[in-house]
């Protein structure tokens, strides 16, 4: 009876403290769509990532214990092992506390001295309960023990839940991976694993405290109204994991570039700078339609694509620039006139910041003879999706058929339809044209011609 009673104030206790602390936060799940498919397990390993984007080496920087600050601000969340091993020690007993009653409890770094028996401690005041503590390190010293890039067990950072709250709330994002979680409930750190569609646009609707290793919670929100969150590892400070835990594909979509892309502007050319951009590796950001100057015809461009600057030509009688790109993976050249001072754009489409992003496009696997027909702006049998759109764009329409057959319908010159008709597995099947709705040529009737036949019996 007293374990039962014991159970139900401990859950009280941190159910108040949670509710108390806008740290944490939680999906609402009320609204599900078929898009949004609940898993219980799923062992598909992710894709490599390569360089993490320049926006989150800007924003968020990497503390070594050896740096830590004085102020710096962090939040207790146990885990299992943390559980039996206790972390800090309360400065007015001198004894050791259990890690749970210091659940959610925020930390704030007071620096670090040398005790009387020459162990090295940090030092941490407690806002939530207004107590000092401190960590001792074991056996070695501090320069020795944040030389090895060591931490404090328990604590999550919350300086990046600080700093992302302030960059990312509102803003929209593009999904990287498939996988992500809701929460069960709110006052449990249940979850369950979901999956949703790669690349697809969501906002952030709440931000906050994860897990030691991950200590940034973002939950999103699709146009579906669903919500599904990550907990990321943004600066890395204090996470207890080194640069080859995360060569662990698993690992990957905890990076936050490996859950989320920015859409951002950060393309600041102007007509005195620009030629410290030619050379650089950009990508679009969003679709948009540029002339490709092997078939000599404007082409609708999806985003995600990578392009060199090759070069960049302020026009004399305009605000615009001619900017020469090169296709990262084709080789093939595209122009497009758009104005670089961001001051001077009425239309946000054309402005090249707002269309363009620093950095490399969407990895994408293609074959010699694809990328031949590609360049021509064909599209072939066996194409896969983003074959199709490197040569065709993204699809004006789409329509889905049964046994996991789709088509891809994009509108052409003349009013002409270009039908992409996909097979269960994602290739192209076939294609074909069409007469767009309302423009198609009735074909006229023959008439109609009665000949007379003379019948002849044979006797």
């Amino acid at each position: 009876m007293k374990k039962l009673i014991f159970t139900a104030c401990m859950a009280l206790f941190f159910s108040t403290i949670s509710a108390q602390n806008d740290y944490i936060v939680k999906t609402s799940n009320s609204n599900k769509s078929t898009q949004m498919q609940l898993v219980e397990e799923d062992d598909e390993l992710l894709e490599s990532l390569g360089v993490e984007q320049d926006y989150i080496v800007q924003n968020f920087k990497y503390y070594s214990l050896c740096d830590w600050e004085e102020g710096m601000r962090f939040m207790v969340i146990p885990e299992k092992y943390d559980l039996v091993v206790k972390t800090f020690t309360d400065v007015a007993t001198g004894k050791l506390v259990n890690n749970m009653p210091l659940k959610y409890h925020v930390m704030v770094y007071k620096g670090h001295h040398k005790s009387l028996d020459g162990r090295d401690r940090l030092d941490f005041y407690c806002e939530t309960n207004r107590k000092n503590y401190y960590f001792e390190i074991p056996l070695i010293s501090f320069d020795d023990y944040c030389y090895e890039k060591n931490g404090v067990p328990t604590l999550a950072y919350l300086g990046d839940v600080d700093i992302a709250r302030d960059k990312l709330m509102g803003r929209t994002l593009y999904t990287k991976t498939k996988f992500y979680r809701i929460d069960v409930d709110y006052n449990s750190d249940d979850y369950r694993d979901v999956i949703v569609d790669e690349d697809m646009e969501v906002k952030v609707i709440a931000i906050g405290v994860g897990t030691r290793n991950f200590p940034v919670k973002i939950i999103v929100e699709d146009r579906h109204g669903n919500e599904f969150y990550q907990n990321v590892a943004i600066s890395k400070t204090n996470l207890g994991m080194r640069k080859e835990d995360f060569e662990d594909n698993d690992n990957t979509k905890y990076l936050f570039a490996g859950s989320f892309e920015v859409v951002e502007d950060v393309m600041a050319i102007n007509n005195y700078n620009y030629r410290t951009f030619i050379g650089k590796i950009i990508h679009t950001k969003y679709p948009t339609k540029i002339l490709n100057e092997t078939t000599r015809k404007v082409q609708s461009i999806p985003r995600l694509t990578g392009y060199q600057i090759e070069s960049i030509t302020p026009h004399k009688t305009d605000d615009k620039a001619t900017i020469r790109l090169k296709n990262t993976i084709l080789g093939s050249y595209f122009t497009a006139d758009m104005i670089l001072d961001v001051n001077l754009a009425e239309n946000q489409e054309d402005y090249f910041g707002y269309i363009f992003a620093p950095g490399p496009g969407k990895r994408i696997e293609t074959t010699e003879g694809s990328r031949a027909m590609i360049r021509a702006g064909h599209v072939g049998v066996g194409f896969s999706e983003d074959e199709v759109m490197m040569a065709a764009g993204e699809p004006d329409n789409v329509q889905n058929g049964e046994n996991g057959i789709y088509t891809w319908i994009f509108n052409r010159s003349n009013n002409k339809l270009l039908y992409v008709e996909f097979n269960g597995s994602g290739s192209v099947a076939r294609t074909y044209t069409g007469d767009a709705p309302g423009t198609k040529k009735e074909k006229k009737k023959k008439k109609k011609v009665i000949i007379p036949i003379t019948l002849t019996t044979v006797k």
